[in-house]
């Protein structure tokens, strides 16, 4: 696998004191999506961090360390919460999830 030049992006975004919104919603299938983004210029919401959850209670995550695998990728395009069918998520909540769930990866965060 390549290394995925989004990597520095991100990880600059996240280090960023952008405002912070965090969202949740469910797909078609009954898998689970929770997405940290900041708010960028235009005031887009940019992913820098996504947990899927899949129906079967698979977990993953993609950031910065890890925007790729086999399975999935971090959001290449802004978020459009109404039309994506996600709701606000309190921050606490969505870092009670990433800090309880391991990245595949095997990089810390």
């Amino acid at each position: 696998m390549f290394e995925d030049p989004r990597g520095v992006l991100v990880r600059a975004w996240e280090e960023s004191q952008a405002e912070r919104r965090h969202w949740y919603g469910v797909d078609g299938r009954g898998g689970r999506w929770l997405f940290e983004s900041i708010v960028g210029d235009e005031g887009e919401l940019w992913a820098v961090k996504q947990i899927e959850i899949t129906p079967g209670g698979e977990v993953r995550r993609y950031w910065w360390r890890h925007p790729q695998d086999d399975h999935g990728f971090l959001t290449d395009q802004p978020l459009h919460p109404h039309d994506d069918g996600l709701a606000e998520l309190p921050a606490d909540a969505f870092h009670q999830v990433w800090q309880a769930s391991e990245c595949a990866c095997g990089a810390g965060g």
